[in-house]
This record gives structure tokens, sequence and C-alpha cells, in this order.
């Protein structure tokens, strides 16, 4: 089985399990929200799962449309969102769809490019964002381990927060410490496959391919890309 047929298979599992309750990804809708521009008339996300941010996106945006791997993610998505009639969910690779050179005024995408070729898919996707539009990444990070290095010892420091809170702001919105045992079960086996950036590779990458890109490492092992395409 190829590497994306298993991450497929793996977001079909967990689409049956979503409950639609406080995850780590969208303690940071709100946040990317704030970036999306006031006259919005074409938005796309990539990686949408079951649609939780598309739907907020909808709400922001004349068109969205939003694409996922997973054929069970879409089926729920669509599900969820039947009130959004200018919420279009394609149920598709981005790596091989055709998207429109220019044809978006935001591009956004969460939780999602860690599993691509990530200077591919963020050539890809900066080629989709109109000129005045914006790219939106929210995305995971690997801690660097040297705890001689100061940065090192610093993500050590977040990574024990992070836990903390990450806890907390579970029990508050799911009334549970830890998601039920099926749910874990899933994401652990996910896990297996997963790989992630380092923070210096994240900039390093985005100095040589998006300029001007505002990033930032938040708590819940998360990091933010917001670039603004230039006017021509």
């Amino acid at each position: 089985m190829s590497r994306m047929s298993a991450i497929e298979k793996d977001f079909d599992r967990l689409a049956l399990l979503d409950d639609n309750g406080w995850t780590q990804n969208n303690h940071y809708h709100g946040f990317l929200l704030q970036h999306v521009p006031a006259s919005c008339s074409s938005a796309l996300e990539v990686g949408c799962g079951t649609g939780s941010f598309a739907r907020r996106l909808a709400q922001c945006a004349q068109h969205v449309v939003a694409l996922d791997l997973s054929a069970e993610m879409i089926r729920v998505a669509r599900a969820r969102s039947e009130q959004f009639k200018n919420l279009e969910y394609r149920c598709a690779d981005v790596m091989a769809a055709g998207l429109p050179r220019e044809g978006f005024n935001c591009v956004a995408t969460i939780a999602t490019l860690h599993h691509l070729p990530l200077r591919e898919v963020l050539c890809k996707l900066k080629d989709s964002v109109k000129p005045g539009g914006v790219l939106l990444v929210l995305d995971l990070f690997e801690p660097e381990r040297n705890l001689l290095k100061p940065a090192g010892l610093r993500d050590e420091l977040l990574n024990v927060a992070a836990m903390g809170i990450s806890g907390s702001l579970r029990l508050v919105h799911n009334k549970r410490l830890k998601p039920p045992k099926e749910v874990r079960a899933a994401w652990e086996a996910h896990g297996k496959t997963d790989s992630y950036p380092t923070m210096p590779e994240v900039r390093a990458l985005c100095a040589a391919i998006l300029p001007g890109a505002q990033i930032r490492q938040h708590l819940l092992w998360r990091y933010s890309i917001v670039w603004q395409k230039q006017l021509a």
C-alpha cells in the first residue's frame, strides 16, 4: 500500500470516530480567520477533514472549495454543512488536483502539509493565490531535542506547557481529559507514518519560496505561516 493510500485509509477510519468536539487544530481557527481578506470572493481549504474550518471560512468568503483525500471525511463534512450553499466539497489529492492559477483570494490548510512534500505543495498553493490574496498554513513541527541548545531547551519547556494546556482545554470543551480510547488508538496508529519539519527548516523554506511570510511558533505543537502575494 502506498503512503498516500495508507493515509487515506487512516482518515476514513478517523472520520467515523469524529465527534465534532474541540481539537488542538480548531483552537487556532480564530487566529487564521483574522487574516482572511475582507472582501474574499473565493477561498480554498486543502485537507478539510470533516469541515469545521471550511464552515467558518464559508462565513467569510462568497465561495469556498474544500478538498480532502478521504471520501469518508468528505461524506461527513457534506452531512454537517447542508446549510452552507456557498461551500463545495471535493474528494481529491491536492498534488494531483488541477488548481487554477491565481484562482483564490485565500488558500488555507490545517495539519495537512506534513503528509506531503513540503516544498512542492507550498509552491503549488502559492501559485493558486490571487495577487493581494493570502496563503494561511497551520501545521505541526518537530521540537528540537538538543537540550544544550537554547532552542532545544525552549522546545522541551513548551512541550511540558502544551501537554497541560491541551488537557485543560479538552476538559473545558469536551468534558474529558483525553479522547476516547478508540480515537487515541486510531491517532496513534496514524502517527507512525507522520514526520514533521523543525522550525528552522520551516523558516528556511519560507525564506526561499515565500518571501515576507509571517511565521509563528505556537503552543500545542503548531506553527503558522501567513503569506500575502504581492499585487502585480
